[in-house]
């Protein structure tokens, strides 16, 4: 078998502690916003938290960069964690650091074999939720023409706006309000093609599955009826050898003697007159 990579085995080993981390960012980037008159040292300690967080994202793209052989072609094809990872230094904003967790989270879920497409859909639309719903109420509590005030009216609206429902009765007023409704519908648009695609995935499987059992049936009936058959025509071979003894009487026995007239010239004999 061959021996994984160093940084296969280093994406093996940070995998669990980073999902530990993106935890603790949840925690730390909800807790501001749902509790807003917290002291500040609890609001000192969560910033904190988030940064501490995105730093060791950012080292582990550093770390895996450097145990890569074909550094270029990991830049290539790992480019959205780059961007991840640079996006919230051109802004410190708390939600640019939201969106980099976010990216590069579900880069490392994707890279976990051991994670199915259900887990993984599940896990994605928590996460949307409650993260749209948090960023949308942080965003919108304070605008002046704003109907999203608190963290229920954020939640409903997630909802709607995910499933592409759309009541109406939330929305929101800010730009950077509406710029995570679009990111919110595309995703509960994609997310929905995805579950209908696994769902689609699972009945073709099932169908095809019985379809090979049933073609399987159908060839060992198929072979049994021709070695029926073949045996059926081996009896008959077998019946016809057996003809040279087929004109004996029924019942008579092989080895009974003739019956022979008894003495016939003796009694002529005695009959004969006497001279």
């Amino acid at each position: 078998m061959k021996e994984p990579s160093r940084q296969l085995r280093w994406e093996r080993r940070s995998q669990t502690p980073l999902l530990v981390l993106a935890a603790a960012f949840a925690v730390a980037y909800a807790v501001p916003i749902v509790v807003p008159d917290a002291n500040a040292d609890v609001h000192r300690a969560c910033t904190v938290t988030e940064w501490v967080v995105w730093g060791a994202f950012a080292a582990d793209y550093l770390m895996r960069l450097g145990l890569s052989t074909a550094k270029r072609a990991f830049v290539r094809t790992h480019w959205l964690d780059l961007g991840a990872v640079l996006l919230p230094m051109f802004q410190p904003l708390r939600l640019l650091r939201l969106v980099s967790t976010l990216l590069l989270v579900g880069r490392r879920a994707r890279m976990a074999p051991q994670i199915r497409l259900t887990t993984y859909v599940a896990g994605a639309v928590v996460g949307l939720l409650m993260f749209g719903s948090l960023a949308v109420l942080s965003v919108e509590r304070d605008a002046p023409d704003g109907n999203i005030k608190n963290l229920g009216d954020a939640v409903w609206w997630s909802f709607t706006t995910m499933t592409t429902v759309g009541y109406g009765d939330h929305s929101p007023t800010t730009g950077l309000g509406r710029i995570i409704a679009v990111g919110l519908m595309l995703s509960g648009i994609a997310l929905l093609g995805v579950v209908t695609a696994n769902i689609a995935a699972w009945f073709i499987s099932r169908f095809e599955r019985d379809d090979r059992v049933e073609r399987a049936q159908t060839a060992a009936i198929t072979e049994l009826a021709a070695e029926v058959r073949a045996l059926r025509a081996e009896i008959g071979r077998l019946g016809g050898t057996a003809a040279p003894g087929a004109g004996a009487a029924p019942g008579a026995g092989a080895d009974v003697p003739a019956q022979v007239p008894e003495a016939a010239p003796a009694a002529d004999a005695a009959t004969a007159p006497t001279p």
